[in-house]
């Protein structure tokens, strides 16, 4: 028999030790496993106890997870193949004599890679080797340089297909279908707005971004002739998320296409080679296993917190502020940016999503200003992709955002830690206000899946 403690000094104990292990430098899987299996001998019972395999078993067995180690792969490959390089040489020939049009062309290749992918570390990485220098070299600025650089590669948290909307799916028991569809119109607007942005600074200021000197400069027959080394990445793209949007293939079925049309891609271009195959399936290994160790970990942590109480805890304390309900989703907005500057997305998606989801199912959302609202049954889907939003700012936000570190791990010497974090602020900005039109203009999200799901409901 446990000890009897009330929910609040619970959740104090609990978040404190948390917060704790992870100052520590622990990982998140260990300590959200580890703190769950200490307060369910001290807190629990043998019922409560038994409730641990119950958890875990249901995601070790989702069909739908089984799509994160292929996309995973089918990223992998691409990138260990070169493919990655040769977009971007295309697209930059294609962009470069515009101002700021090596910026603009990081931005378009990073959405390419988003679509192909779905993985952030390898398009920062990857870019960040190739992107970066070529910037630098011809006289860029290096917080627009890096800040292009980070806000781009963040696009593989929200473009399909998503490693991230995977996960949301199983969570929160959603349609992945629907929210892959629902995410494309949100990713590609933040694309188009950091591009307009990098514009709009280097025509105001052309010694931001310089356009390639004309010696630099290719004709017209050669960018044509360029344009065959996109035609596979391009097909390969059209491919997986076209079977999807039009029902063919399930996701998970897509993926295992993709991941046939990776390899053949690689082979088409000459990049097929077994050192490639065994460094992409050891990278697939180590990014699967730490993402369901995290899994694990947090689905105990927080299935322990549920039994004793804490989502109505949370709850009553969330609809206590006497907040309206579109003040109710910009304080979990908040909550989640700054859960963001210091956990990854998988602790925080699998930390929140379980206790935020079902407040914000219970209130109304009827539009503001008169705008449309969104029905009941759309709550879901639309806080998904408003989810997947702001863990793009949780990328980039210091101390300790994924991206910020992934950039300085390939950038030259003289890129400081400091620069980095200056050349994310502007970008975090264009996304909070991407999120908030998500926000106030709902069908940015929910037209394309309403068009395309209509009649299924």
């Amino acid at each position: 028999m446990g000890f009897e403690i009330g929910i609040g000094w619970l959740t104090v104990l609990l978040f404190g030790g948390l917060a704790l292990l992870l100052g520590l430098g622990l990982p998140m899987a260990f300590c959200t496993g580890s703190l769950a299996t200490i307060f369910l001998y001290l807190f629990g019972t043998s019922a409560v106890l038994n409730m641990m395999p119950s958890r875990i078993f249901p995601f070790m067995t989702d069909y739908q997870l089984s799509a994160v180690p292929l996309f995973i792969f089918m990223a992998a490959v691409l990138e260990k193949a070169g493919i990655i390089e040769e977009l971007f040489d295309v697209i930059y020939k294609w962009l470069g004599a515009l101002k700021g049009g090596l910026a603009s062309a990081t931005v378009v290749a990073c959405t390419l890679l988003a679509a192909m992918v779905g993985v952030v570390g390898a398009t920062e990485v990857t870019m960040g080797m190739i992107a970066l220098p070529a910037m630098l070299r011809r006289g860029y600025e290096p917080k627009l340089a890096c800040g292009s650089l980070l806000a781009g590669g963040t696009l593989g948290i929200l473009i399909p297909p998503s490693v991230m909307a995977i996960v949301y799916a199983v969570v929160a028991q959603q349609s992945l279908g629907e929210l892959l569809i629902g995410s494309v119109f949100p990713g590609l607007m933040l694309s188009g707005m950091y591009i307009a942005y990098v514009t709009i600074r280097c025509y105001i200021d052309p010694s931001l971004g310089p356009a390639l000197p004309l010696e630099e400069r290719v004709s017209m027959r050669e960018k044509l002739r360029l344009l065959r080394n996109t035609i596979t990445p391009i097909l390969l793209i059209i491919l997986v998320l076209g079977i999807i949007f039009v029902g063919i293939a399930t996701p998970v079925e897509a993926a295992g296409i993709g991941t046939f049309g990776a390899l053949a891609v690689c082979a088409l271009h000459r990049r097929l080679t077994w050192v490639a195959l065994y460094e992409a399936g050891m990278a697939t290994l180590k990014a699967t296993a730490m993402v369901m160790w995290i899994f694990f970990g947090a689905t105990m942590f927080v299935g322990f917190f549920i039994i004793k109480g804490g989502q109505t805890f949370v709850s009553d304390l969330i609809i206590g502020t006497g907040l309206p309900p579109y003040g109710i989703l910009l304080l979990m907005m908040v909550v989640l940016f700054i859960l963001g500057m210091f956990l990854d997305w998988v602790g925080i998606m699998l930390l929140t999503v379980p206790i935020f989801l079902p407040i914000l199912e219970t209130l109304t959302f009827g539009g503001l200003g008169g705008l449309s609202g969104v029905s009941k049954e759309d709550v879901s889907l639309w806080y998904g992709v408003i989810f997947m939003v702001n863990m793009q700012m949780a990328f980039l936000s210091p101390p300790f955002g994924y991206s910020l570190f992934y950039l300085k791990s390939v950038a030259p010497k003289e890129i400081t830690m400091a620069m980095i974090f200056r050349a994310a602020m502007p970008f975090i900005g264009l996304q909070a206000i991407g999120n908030l039109l998500c926000i106030v203009f709902p069908q940015i999200i929910l037209w394309l899946p309403s068009v395309l799901y209509q009649g299924t409901k």
